[in-house]
């Protein structure tokens, strides 16, 4: 079970200071050099563990990452000679208060450790993902039984629960569920409580839900889903295996004109928005309502490329990447702040750009970061990128690197590990789209080149995870040079998949596509199934050419499973709501952009 940690911390992203987790299990005997998790929150990007909690055979361990200006480390905080594997219920209060950690077990005595190294005020919740009975992996899996999890922010739980008549099963936060399923003892039995009670469970398809049926579990086996009956609805316990069945067109939204980047972003207790890059002076943020996007707010812009959507605290950004100059003939990308107060972006900061492409914002131990892909000065493709640095007392990007580029397209971070690293998708160097576009890693406050790819109009870079392997995907544009005649199938070419070789330290290639002057790439998962849809944009002939879907299938890589027909289509983003998943794309040739649902069995 696992959700994103977004959802609890809806107004700040700073996990809290001081705090407890109760929790209440009962486990049998476990392997001396056995470890199970209980709790753990990970931050998804680099697969880092920021907050667990854990035991073995005779201890307690709590473990959360600790950081300063030499680097980051994980602290264990144990606590020692714990009687808890009797198979019996037992619960347990750890109360954090800075570098003080104390843990009672059934309102007992408290046990104190005062560790070397505080509990960090500073630690980030964004990109996190809550963990419960694992640490995102197979190995470590909880299997006990488990009948509360709390966490309470800013006091010590201790004196709420304690003392208590039943200190093994002392309550603070029980789901209504549960406490709604006491069933009556026959003759002299003792009643049990409701997850050690007999249940009745019903396979097949779907039987009726109604009082006779009331706390009875029905598995539907097609689906792997397990529910439970509860008044006349059935309610899913184990969430059933999604499947992707076909796609269809859920919404035609007509735009202020052709439309270069999309970027679908959620504002908390405000809603989900999508904002679009127009081509002529004025682009739109749309907003999700009674299952469409409406139209909420225009901005001008001069032939706007791309949005990118960040957040610095409480603080919600969006920057636009400028193609052209305004009316005075000044050149500059604009970013933009969300007001609370008027419910709408407003100008913050413009900074100088040179036919922006991109923008790609990034965290790096703690600091904030732009990147912005200048494309060309007047008819020079080969000019700096420029990498900004958040001011924190200045409240202001100001410039950090520069990173020499050819036609910069796409700038796309990602983290591995302790690493952090940044790559730009380079196009053209003034006589060839045949040009090195590359990879770099920070070291030592900067980012150093890692690796050179061989590119062909590289448009742009995904990065994506499967389970322990990384990727990254480059969309080939076209095939040019000055002295060779142009031809149409130079537009339709490879684009290439490359895999993270851990022990070489480098990216191989793992699978070469071919595509139409493919334009953008983007990863999405449904279940447990993981796909890439690429934006084919040109066969050389016409601008309306099918874009494809392609599943992951282990060993045979990605297959094409769906074909779309898309005209000039320049970019997807991949979204869900509480109705279901979605994916959008853009038009670069028409003021048309499509919506579509996957439906899913």
């Amino acid at each position: 079970m696992s959700f994103l940690a977004s959802r609890i911390f809806t107004e700040c992203d700073l996990f809290p200071e001081e705090f407890s987790i109760v929790v209440t299990l009962k486990v049998s005997n476990l392997p001396p050099k056995k470890n199970e998790y209980l709790l753990t929150v990970v931050a998804e990007d680099r697969d880092t563990l920021l907050l667990g909690l854990r035991y073995s055979a005779s201890k307690l361990h709590f473990l959360f990452l600790s950081e300063d200006a030499s680097g980051a480390w994980q602290t264990h905080v144990s606590f020692r000679d714990l009687a808890l594997m009797d198979s019996r219920w037992h619960t347990l209060v750890l109360a954090v208060s800075e570098g003080s950690f104390s843990l009672t077990v059934d309102c007992g005595l408290p046990v104190d450790i005062a560790a070397d190294m505080p509990f960090p005020a500073t630690l980030s919740m964004q990109g996190a993902r809550f963990f419960i009975g694992s640490r995102r992996r197979t190995k470590g899996l909880f299997t006990g039984l488990m009948r509360q999890l709390v966490l309470l922010p800013g006091s010590d739980a201790t004196s709420q629960l304690c003392p208590s008549r039943n200190a093994e099963l002392v309550v603070l936060s029980i789901p209504p569920i549960l406490q709604g399923l006491m069933g009556k003892p026959e003759d002299n039995e003792v009643l049990n409580y409701p997850y050690e009670t007999d249940v009745k469970v019903t396979l097949g398809s779907q039987p009726h839900c109604t009082q006779v049926e009331d706390s009875q579990f029905w598995f539907d086996a097609s689906r792997k889903g397990l529910y439970l009956c509860i008044g006349s609805q059935w309610i899913s316990v184990l969430a059933a295996k999604e499947k992707l069945d076909y796609v269809e067109e859920h919404q035609r939204l007509f735009t202020n004109s052709e439309t270069l980047g999309i970027e679908v972003f959620f504002i908390p207790e405000v809603g989900l928005f999508v904002a679009t890059a127009n081509r002529k002076t004025t682009s739109a943020i749309y907003k999700w309502t009674d299952g469409k996007f409406v139209l909420y707010q225009n901005i001008p812009t001069h032939q706007a490329q791309s949005w990118r959507h960040f957040t610095i605290g409480k603080r919600i950004f969006l920057a636009v990447a400028n193609f052209e100059p305004n009316e005075k003939g000044q050149e500059f990308s604009v970013i933009y702040k969300w007001s609370h107060r008027k419910l709408k972006f407003t100008p913050y900061q413009r900074i100088a750009t040179h036919s922006a492409r991109d923008w790609e914002a990034f965290q790096v131990d703690g600091e904030h970061f732009l990147a912005v892909a200048n494309h060309r000065e007047g008819d020079n493709h080969n000019i700096d990128s420029v990498i900004y640095k958040w001011n924190p007392r200045t409240q202001l990007f100001e410039a950090n690197q520069t990173i020499a580029t050819s036609g910069a397209y796409d700038w796309e971070f990602f983290a591995v590990g302790p690493y952090s690293f940044l790559a730009v998708a380079n196009t053209f160097n003034g006589t060839s789209t045949k040009v090195y576009s590359h990879l770099y890693i920070r070291l030592v406050g900067s980012f150093q080149l890692f690796q050179s790819f061989l590119t062909f109009g590289a448009a742009d870079w995904e990065v994506f995870r499967i389970r322990e392997r990384i990727f990254l995907a480059v969309a080939n544009s076209h095939s040019y040079d000055v002295e060779m005649q142009v031809q149409n199938g130079s537009y339709i070419i490879n684009s290439v998949i490359y895999e993270l070789n851990v022990t070489a330290q480098t990216f191989v290639k793992f699978q070469d596509i071919p595509t139409c002057s493919a334009l953008d790439w983007e990863f999405f998962s449904v279940g447990e199934d993981y796909f890439l849809v690429v934006a084919n944009s040109f066969d050389g002939n016409t601008f309306s050419v099918n874009s494809i879907v392609y599943r992951w299938q282990g060993y045979e890589g990605f297959v094409a499973v769906h074909s779309f027909p898309t005209f000039g289509c320049r970019d997807w983003e991949a979204f869900n709501t509480t109705a279901g998943s979605y994916l959008m794309y853009s038009s670069a040739k028409e003021p048309l952009s499509r919506v579509l649902r996957l439906r899913t069995r």
